[in-house]
């Protein structure tokens, strides 16, 4: 009935669970700390320590306490980790629970993962050179746990991943390439791994040999349901560095780490929680192949064209359970038949799916529909076996269906007629004592019982035999309801035995079907995904963009799906022509709040859901296949890291000119804004001729900046283009277009936009005035663009020292009840008037 803990582990589960803390005497006279939880809701006490990153050792007992001789047998069953639970209640459903490994080999880097709640597995590998991609992959999966070798213990990597991640360290080091590749053959019982695309791939085959020997040493269990495990190139996949991934906000957002307001909310429209993993996974991988992108558009093109079809799919599918977790729960022997009555359920869906399935052509569903497997067979053996609705547990009867076993059946009937007698033994004995208030009655502790209450006991016959007195009454029992009650709880024990056993029999048979259930749950979640790419397309009205080999981006009506979808007036869509040779680098200028970033970020996100398969928010599309999406974003203090906002952009920077292409997508909003202004516009001015230069990268690339001076090298370099954000002004002051159009703006608006903000007028008066003495070319040497001859109380200009009639004027001037615009009117009036005034005493 009860987990118990004791001594420091009962002290520290209850403070950490807010448990009572009690004790137990432990003989002559010293207490041990005790603390326990119910068995039945054993899963939430262990979330609370797993979400604390403790691990949970299970003990249970390992005999039946009726047979032991002695104490009863009990040992260690199972280690929970963060990274190796399986059971529901801990689980996101749309989220995989990924367990890592990364190993340093041969001047190679080994990387696997796996969530063994699903039996999902993967592997690669990689050159020394490349070590940050080893973290770029941590941060694209986020696994729960981490299992890295002692190479890593002093890496500047880890010391920063550390803050963000759960790692465990192999400082033994007793698994070796030869190690690690026995244990996976012996586990997938194959000759080799030639099969699974890794046999020479010994950093890899180590990392996830490394995996498994954690998962053995864990779980004390064989995995059935890790059935395979898939190798993959970096290299098969667009690469999204952390940053990108990041600024994008593909899965979740910058600002509070929330999915609402992220690409992935927009386009998640899956019905069951295998798609909702998979559309991540998509979205977090786009592909590179040509072939293989234009597989996936087909299918979602085909749903586009089908929308009455496309609703009867997703209801055949909608309310199917988590195939992959029952499954993983079936093969560790934990699944209930509550589980099973879910896996009965989902499989009676599928003869209708597969019927509508049918009826589709594209290249992609044809495969899938060829491999389908209805399950018709395991879909009978459970409706035959298993009640509908049946308890939670597995020990107390009530699991299997009548006529499924013939013993069962008769050891039911035999329970029935005792039963049928001993209800009738009341009204029977009613009669023959005289007693109308006599009753039968059953308890756990006490069995059968005749109940007579205490006014009534002058009538009690003879052969009643008293079995327990109360308060008001006394029990008793007779030779024949002794009879049948051993004949009824004999067969009630034999029945809930007999239940478990054929219940573990049908579970047992399932759990060898897993090859079979879990390729089946392969294709319903890809077909949800396709099904959630086609309404999200028909929904928001994207469009089906064209892939190519060759250099050319571009887009007519572009947008940003999220921007688009958040706000309430009409998005203002833009075109884009970026190619190899004479369009390579866009050079954006334009105020602040007009739009730059939403635009380049669009960019990015139109080119990553056209190689992931999807429609796109614009009108027409063609997509030149880019290898790498790198953004440079805006810019934070690390706090984690104590590195400043500038050493922050720089290192983004770097990673960029290290590690970009010819064929890699750049977006740079600001390059060089963190430090002094003359140090920032040599660095972006260098950072452009680099990324520009063909020699050196010569990547497709946008590039935002308030630096006005870079619109220069339109005349200097021949791929580099000059864009800017229209701007409309009126007597009521900026309006902010959203329109890019070609041509260099001359100014950025910042004044405005703090007007906007909300800045006090005093402020935006006095910023106004230095900003004119800076335009005329006060204070161009000054470093820190100061205006030479600040205006202090002790140094004000001669016009305020003297009666003057335009110091009478600003006086008389209420200029805080001003708008901007009529402040600066004001102003230039003033100037004018000095200036005429200047000229007559010259």
């Amino acid at each position: 009935d009860f987990y118990e803990m004791f001594n420091e582990d009962a002290q520290l589960a209850a403070r950490v669970l807010d448990l009572a803390l009690t004790s137990r005497n432990k003989g002559g006279g010293e207490k041990a700390p005790m603390a326990g939880v119910p068995a039945h809701s054993a899963a939430s006490y262990i979330a609370g320590l797993i979400e604390k990153d403790y691990k949970v050792a299970i003990c249970e007992q390992l005999e039946d306490a009726a047979n032991a001789d002695g104490l009863v047998e009990r040992d260690v069953i199972r280690v929970i980790t963060p990274g190796t639970v399986i059971e529901s209640e801990l689980l996101s459903d749309k989220e995989n629970n990924f367990l890592a490994s990364a190993v340093f080999n041969n001047n190679m880097f080994g990387f696997a993962y796996i969530d063994i709640s699903t039996g999902e597995f993967y592997l690669t590998e990689f050159s020394a050179s490349k070590q940050e991609k080893i973290w770029d992959e941590i941060n694209r999966i986020q696994p729960r746990e981490i299992i890295i070798d002692s190479f890593f213990k002093d890496n500047e990597y880890y010391k920063m991943a550390r803050k963000q991640h759960k790692f465990v360290v192999n400082e033994a080091r007793d698994i070796n390439p030869n190690r690690a590749y026995s244990e996976l053959v012996e586990h997938f019982k194959t000759n080799s791994l030639s099969g699974y695309g890794c046999e020479d791939k010994k950093a890899g085959i180590l990392a996830a040999g490394q995996i498994l020997f954690f998962l053995r040493e864990t779980q004390k269990r064989t995995l059935l349901h890790i059935n395979t495990l898939q190798t993959y190139n970096l290299n098969d996949y667009m690469v999204l560095d952390t940053a990108t991934r990041r600024n994008l906000e593909l899965t979740t957002t910058i600002r509070d780490n929330k999915r609402k307001g992220s690409l992935l909310n927009i386009l998640d429209r899956t019905v069951t929680s295998m798609g909702g993993r998979l559309i991540k996974k998509w979205i977090n991988q786009p592909l590179k192949n040509r072939n293989d992108i234009n597989h996936r558009l087909e299918a979602v093109t085909e749903m586009v064209e089908n929308y009455t079809l496309l609703n009867e799919l997703r209801q055949n599918i909608d309310g199917i359970y988590d195939l992959e977790r029952i499954m993983g729960k079936i093969t560790y022997e934990s699944a209930n038949a509550r589980d099973l009555d879910s896996l009965r359920y989902s499989l009676n869906k599928l003869p209708s799916f597969k019927d509508n399935l049918d009826q589709l052509t594209s290249g992609l569903f044809t495969e899938l529909k060829n491999d389908f497997d209805s399950l018709t067979d395991l879909t009978d053996l459970l409706e035959q076996a298993i009640q509908e609705e049946p308890p939670v547990s597995v020990r107390e009867g009530g699991l299997i269906r009548d006529g499924y076993n013939e013993e069962l059946d008769e050891l039911r009937e035999s329970v029935t007629v005792g039963k049928d007698w001993i209800t009738g033994l009341q009204k029977k004995e009613r009669k023959r004592t005289g007693i109308s208030s006599l009753k039968v009655g059953f308890n756990k502790v006490f069995g059968y019982y005749i109940e007579v209450t205490n006014s009534n006991l002058d009538k009690v016959p003879e052969d009643y035999t008293r079995k327990q007195t109360l308060s008001n009454s006394e029990r008793y029992i007779i030779p024949e309801l002794k009879e049948k009650e051993a004949l009824v709880l004999g067969a009630e024990e034999k029945i809930n035995d007999l239940e478990y056993k054929l219940f573990v029999d049908v579970r047992s048979e399932i759990g060898q079907n897993v090859d079979r259930i879990k390729k089946t749950a392969t294709i319903i979640s890809i077909t949800d995904v396709l099904f959630s790419l086609a309404l999200t397309a028909i929904e928001k009205q994207f469009n089906r963009p064209q892939i190519t080999d060759d250099d050319l981006i571009e887009i007519t009506g572009g947008r940003h799906p999220v921007v688009e979808d958040m706000q309430e007036q009409t998005f203002v869509p833009n075109d884009t022509y970026l190619d190899y040779d004479k369009n390579r680098f866009i050079l954006i200028t334009g105020p602040n709040m007009s739009g730059k970033s939403t635009y380049m970020r669009q960019v990015a996100l139109i080119v990553l859901l056209a190689q992931m398969g999807s429609f796109i928010p614009a009108d027409t599309a063609q997509i030149g296949i880019v290898d790498r999406i790198f953004t440079r974003v805006g810019a934070s203090d690390d706090l984690t890291t104590g590195q400043s906002t500038f050493m922050v952009e720089m290192n983004e920077v770097a990673n960029i000119v290290h590690n970009a292409t010819h064929s890699s997508l750049i977006i740079l909003d600001e390059v060089g804004r963190g430090t002094s202004t003359y140090d920032g516009l040599s660095i972006a001015w260098a950072v452009t001729e680099y990324i520009h230069d063909r020699n050196t990268i010569g990547a497709r690339t946008l590039f935002a900046t308030h630096y006005h001076e870079l619109t220069k090298l339109e005349e200097k370099l021949e791929g580099l283009k000059n864009y800017n954000v229209l701007v409309e002004e009126d007597e009521k002051g900026v309006h902010f277009l959203h329109k890019i159009v070609p041509g260099s703006a001359d100014q950025s608006y910042g004044i405005e936009v703090a007007r906007l903000a909300g800045l006090p007028d005093k402020i935006l008066i006095n910023a106004q005035r230095i900003l004119q003495q800076l335009e005329a070319g006060t204070g161009e040497n000054n470093e820190n663009n100061y205006p030479e001859n600040k205006i202090e109380e002790d140094s004000q200009l001669p016009l305020f020292k003297t009666e003057h009639p335009v110091l009478k004027k600003v006086m008389q001037t209420d200029l805080l009840n001003m708008t901007p615009m009529e402040a600066m009117n004001f102003l230039y009036q003033i100037k004018k008037e000095i200036d005429e005034g200047e000229e007559r005493n010259v």
